[in-house]
């Protein structure tokens, strides 16, 4: 597997830990529609909440809002679209980003909820 699949799937296990901290339950991991993957799906709140995973080794890229494209996000609300239909599910659903920096020793964790919207 490649560095940067090994460093994404540290990232997503951080993620998963993190949120379920927080009281999420975590429904699905790389839940996968077509060409787009859903990296988590959770339950929070009477939410169904869809959450990007965006894990970095440095500050120098683009932020991890500015990763997530248009394009990425039409795919995201397809996926999401095609999940809630599947599972026959009746709540609302929302967005999220959460930002994984893994740094030298130090890890940080942002989460950016209602990260975007639906526009398809």
């Amino acid at each position: 597997m490649a560095q940067h699949n090994d460093i994404g799937k540290k990232g997503e296990a951080i993620a998963l830990t993190f949120l379920r901290e927080k009281g999420y339950h975590v429904r699905e991991t790389n839940w996968i529609y077509r060409k787009a993957e859903l990296d988590l799906v959770a339950e929070y709140e009477n939410q169904l909440v869809v959450v990007e995973v965006k894990t970095r080794t440095s500050r120098e890229f683009e932020s991890p809002k500015e990763a997530v494209t248009i394009k990425k996000q039409k795919h995201i609300v397809r996926a999401a679209d095609a999940y809630i239909q599947e599972f026959d599910i009746d709540m609302e659903c929302r967005f999220d980003i959460v930002s994984v920096l893994l740094e030298a020793n130090n890890v940080e964790i942002e989460h950016i909820e209602d990260a975007f919207y639906p526009m398809l």
